[in-house]
């Protein structure tokens, strides 16, 4: 599931490389950057979106937004490693991108990198185990 709360290039790129990829793509319609992103972090959440991407214009806003629904980890991304090292020692379900600070090709490279971590690394299953307790709180 795909939401942002403004359109451009970086969204465009996004879903784009999601549908190139073969991925089934959910596009929420633009809203304000709080609400667009508790909508993608509940589908995740709630199970009926394997994981999320979220976008607005630093991408700030859309990760602390998304991350305030338990079981959300968004993690925001302005490379590929980031998001990669995000999905690999982190089990971020939700990435969030800047719509005004990365390029369209960059995107797709961030894209391309979330998706080629297919598990979380074992050895940090203690500390992804520590954020679902910290959830529960």
């Amino acid at each position: 599931m795909v939401g942002a709360d403004d359109e451009g290039a970086v969204a465009d790129a996004v879903v784009a490389e999601l549908e190139a990829r073969g991925h089934d793509v959910t596009v929420l319609e633009r809203d304000r950057w709080p609400d667009v992103a508790e909508r993608v972090a509940r589908a995740v959440a709630g199970g009926e979106a394997d994981q999320g991407i979220v976008m607005c214009w630093t991408g700030t806003g859309t990760s602390m937004a998304a991350n305030k629904v338990a079981g959300v980890r968004a993690a925001l991304a302005w490379e590929p490693w980031i998001a990669e090292g995000a999905r690999r020692w982190n089990d971020a379900n939700v990435l969030v991108l800047s719509l005004k600070r990365i390029e369209p090709e960059t995107a797709r490279e961030i894209v391309g990198a979330w998706l080629a971590v297919d598990a979380p690394d074992p050895d940090e299953a203690a500390n992804i185990a520590r954020l679902a307790e910290l959830d529960r709180r």
